[in-house]
């Protein structure tokens, strides 16, 4: 939708993800999006350098995240969403709704 715009589809694909999500790490990202991790780390790594991501070692994963401190983080979280916007139906209810951890034993739903 907008790779034209960042020159990448893996790398809209990674900015869609983190401003729907967060955060997230390489192997996550490639596994929703069914794709190759080498492509998703390499943008990871270029949009790190750029100072657009930040990221912090969670044990022995690297989780990323938008960076704060990124001029124009508000104007491109902003494009981002937009972006989001126009996915289908399905395709926002699968990025929005994410769970970590199994639901406990016996809770009601």
């Amino acid at each position: 939708m907008i790779e034209v715009l960042l020159g990448s589809v893996n790398k809209e694909r990674v900015l869609i993800y983190l401003v729907a999500r967060k955060s997230g790490y390489a192997r996550e990202i490639a596994r929703y999006y069914e794709s190759e991790l080498t492509p998703i780390q390499s943008q990871l790594r270029n949009l790190e350098n750029a100072n657009i991501l930040a990221s912090q070692s969670v044990g022995k994963t690297r989780v990323y995240s938008l960076n704060p401190r990124y001029p124009f983080t508000k104007e491109l979280v902003n494009l981002i969403e937009k972006a989001i916007y126009f996915l289908p139906d399905e395709e926002k209810q699968k990025l929005t709704v994410y769970r970590t951890r199994p639901r406990r034993t016996g809770k009601e739903i």
